[in-house]
């Protein structure tokens, strides 16, 4: 069992940066790679990025790709999501989930996820 927790949404302007973390709690949490996810106002919930937990190797989706960074601290139990050169198409609820996959496909898919986090908003204003 794991239990994922988002914060560090807000509200910023067109080029600012947000931290959101991640916090799990669970023995599990080690043992599972963390996926970013955010849903868009009236659109679907689509991949951001994720870290596997086996060899720490992480993947973007094209859209965040060199703008956001994702890492994870162990020994916190923590994932964060770094976003730099925030633009307005970012706004969205942005969720953290957890799954045993480690593969970049599998990664990218948010049906193989077992455990999610009640999602933090992210507003930017143009």
């Amino acid at each position: 069992q794991v239990q994922l927790v988002e914060s560090g949404g807000g509200l910023v302007q067109a080029g600012d940066s947000l931290r959101l973390s991640c916090a799990g709690s669970g023995r599990a949490f080690s043992r599972n790679s963390i996926g970013w996810f955010r849903q868009a106002p009236g659109k679907g919930r689509e991949f951001v990025a994720a870290v596997s937990w086996t060899d720490g190797n992480t993947y973007y989706a094209d859209s965040v790709k060199g703008r956001f960074t994702i890492s994870r601290d162990n020994a916190k139990n923590t994932v964060y999501l770094q976003m730099n050169s925030l633009q307005p198409e970012d706004t969205a609820v942005y969720y953290c989930a957890a799954t045993p996959q480690t593969s970049s496909v599998q990664l990218a898919l948010q049906w193989l996820y077992n455990y999610w986090g009640q999602g933090t908003q992210v507003t930017v204003s143009s």
